[in-house]
């Protein structure tokens, strides 16, 4: 489960992102990785491609000594651009993403997406 904090879908630049996030239904012993990432992506004519904002890593030791039964909560300061923009050939977004790595393989992916500036739209 991800919530982004204050619930607002859009933040605008320079501000800060905050956002929880916790593990419910699977095993903690299961669980081998944990990575939380804001990202951004574009989609439309050509190739797609993704960028890579904020990134956190958990393994080993650190996975081990976090308390699951609280929300981890993450603050991330947001860039200046790219907007998010809707247009008929390209559209880039945003998310919060968290994945989980369990210990058979299995990758498990929740994500937020939110709005960086004042969405465009081409008309």
């Amino acid at each position: 489960m991800i919530r982004l904090i204050g619930l607002q879908p859009t933040y605008m630049p320079r501000e800060s992102l905050e956002f929880e996030y916790r593990v419910s239904n699977i095993n903690q012993s299961m669980i081998s990785a944990i990575e939380a990432s804001v990202v951004w992506l574009t989609e439309g004519k050509g190739t797609e491609d993704l960028g890579v904002h904020s990134f956190q890593r958990l393994t080993g030791n650190a996975l081990s000594a976090t308390d699951w039964t609280v929300p981890q909560r993450v603050v991330v300061p947001l860039p200046d651009s790219p907007l998010s923009y809707e247009g008929r050939l390209l559209k880039i977004s945003w998310c919060v993403r968290v994945r989980f790595y369990l210990n058979d393989g299995t990758e498990l992916v929740a994500q937020q997406p939110f709005y960086l500036g004042t969405i465009t739209k081409e008309v």
